[in-house]
């Protein structure tokens, strides 16, 4: 079996990074808080005017506290959305956001990336599991040919993909709605949600993918 995760450096390091960035910008902020006060079009003025208001060491205390669990927040966020893919003789299996997509051996017909995005498709064509991550596409290569299974230099299908539009008529209305509740999750750069719907999408026997912040699709075989 071979594991493609990412690096432990990149790992474990995040927990270390993210808190110590987020309390150096906040400590940052508190150094410019006085300044800040003197730029009447500067938001938050309430914030800083506070801020200048609190007596040392409170208020350095407080500002890299704040930092840290800011950045802290944002090391989960990332811990979560990172992928790690086991390839084994008999089966695929993908760990990303706390949920696992598992698939048998006779299920995978191909594999291949697209930008970010790495593509499972089924012996119909069918995309399996289309999951964005950082993974070297080199080392997914690797792993995938090295269990025997045929890795694609691009999708077989790209020319099949049409933009999607509202009441899009080739689509069931359950399917257009989710699109339609996709694209707001899209705007408002909530990617989980987005996510999650694509794979609702692709229940359906229908394939997504985005340029930008337009949605593509295909009906698959």
């Amino acid at each position: 079996m071979t594991t493609v995760q990412e690096t432990a450096a990149v790992r474990y390091g995040i927990w270390v990074l993210c808190p110590a960035a987020g309390a150096a910008a906040v400590w940052g902020l508190k150094l410019a808080a006085a300044w800040i006060t003197t730029l009447k079009w500067f938001p938050f003025q309430g914030v800083f005017e506070l801020v200048t208001d609190i007596p040392e060491p409170w208020v350095t205390i407080a500002a890299l506290a704040i930092g840290a669990v800011a950045g802290l927040v944002l090391a989960l966020l990332w811990a979560a959305e990172m992928m790690s893919i086991e390839v084994s003789h008999d089966r695929v299996t993908l760990r990303k956001d706390d949920k696992i997509f598992d698939f048998g051996r006779n299920q995978v017909e191909s594999a291949f990336t697209d930008g970010k995005q790495l593509v499972l498709l089924s012996p119909s064509g069918a995309e399996l599991a289309r999951e964005t991550s950082d993974l070297s596409r080199s080392k997914l290569e690797q792993a995938f040919t090295g269990q025997g299974y045929r890795w694609r230099d691009a999708d077989p299908f790209a020319a099949e993909f049409r933009m999607w539009v509202e009441h899009a008529p080739d689509l069931p209305p359950e399917v257009n709605a989710l699109f339609t509740a996709r694209r707001k999750a899209i705007s408002k750069y909530e990617h989980e949600e987005a996510a999650e719907l694509a794979r609702e999408i692709r229940k359906r026997g229908v394939s997504v993918r985005d340029e930008k912040k337009r949605q593509y699709y295909r009906c698959e075989r």
